[in-house]
């Protein structure tokens, strides 16, 4: 905080201090005729409805003074006062802090059971799965959905299809470091046509409906500048990050629309590094959940690509 914003709350503060006090003060003033209970502020709506010229009862008026003296002696021990820090030195910061250090000591108790299992058999562990499970919702969710089986663009954890490799360790790598995944805009390279042709002969790969004549043209110009990514048989590869293009799993879609834009335009994925958010322990954790799910749909393997 500057020190002029400061000041400004110091004046605001003390401004509505003394505006109260003031406004106590004059309400609490007697009406000009003590023994005349009919007095009024001359004030009048409606033609008959009138406003007494009463004094402020004496218990309101001291429950309004209390207020006053507790704001006072809260600004005291409190912050609320500019920088002043108040005598007690409470910050919201330090407060966290320290129920965050309480959590985590009740956390790191149950974590300990699960210091130096492998991957696989925490996948296997029902009660490993369950909180991987529920980091997994508090983390993962809002991208991947709460069923872990993606969103456009968000691959599927739900399933057996990898780009980075299905192996535990590439998994838990994926969630502590993230992952960076670049496909370059090919369009000024291979010109409207070309990008029509390459759009067909991918959608031919998984059995879609193309083109013929044109999935033929796009199969060379594959050949020329896709080859390297995505191998020669487009099962792509884990160590780039270059997902299948054969198994009809799709990241973005599979309509000859989505495809042409990503070859045109290029696609840029990010997934977060997780490791300073949750830490090593979560991490493994939300790890093995991934893993029991992939093994649930089918066995866990490291496949080369897919949605992943």
């Amino acid at each position: 905080m500057s020190s002029a914003m400061s000041w400004l709350v110091i004046l605001l503060a003390v401004i509505n201090v003394v505006g109260v006090v003031w406004l106590l003060i004059v309400t609490a003033q007697k009406a000009p005729e003590d023994n005349d209970a009919t007095a009024t502020t001359g004030h009048a709506w409606d033609g008959d409805l009138v406003e007494y010229n009463k004094p402020l009862p004496r218990w309101w008026l001291w429950l309004f003074i209390g207020t006053v003296i507790f704001a006072i002696i809260y600004l005291v021990l409190y912050p609320g006062f500019g920088k002043y820090a108040g005598v007690l030195g409470w910050n919201q910061n330090s407060d966290h802090a320290a129920a965050v250090a309480v959590a985590e000591e009740k956390a790191s108790t149950i974590m300990a059971q699960f210091d130096g299992k492998p991957l696989p058999a925490l996948a296997a562990d029902l009660k490993a799965q369950s909180i991987g499970r529920n980091v997994f919702a508090n983390n993962c969710a809002t991208c991947h959905g709460s069923d872990a089986r993606g969103n456009p663009g968000f691959p599927n954890l739900a399933d057996n299809d990898w780009i980075w490799g299905g192996a535990p360790e590439n998994v838990l790598s994926s969630i502590v470091d993230g992952r960076t995944a670049v496909m370059p805009p090919l369009g000024a390279a291979l010109g409207e046509q070309g990008v029509t042709d390459v759009t067909a002969y991918i959608r031919s790969l998984s059995g879609l409906s193309h083109d013929t004549r044109a999935a033929a043209a796009g199969g060379e110009r594959y050949a020329t500048l896709c080859i390297a990514c995505h191998a020669a048989d487009a099962t792509g590869n884990p160590l780039l990050g270059a997902p299948n293009l054969a198994d009809n799993i799709w990241l973005y879609g599979s309509d000859a629309a989505t495809i042409a834009e990503g070859i045109n335009y290029g696609r840029y994925g990010q997934m977060p590094a997780h490791g300073p958010i949750i830490g090593e322990q979560r991490a493994r954790l939300v790890a093995a959940y991934v893993l029991h799910l992939s093994q649930q749909s089918g066995g866990a393997s490291a496949s080369a690509g897919g949605s992943r």
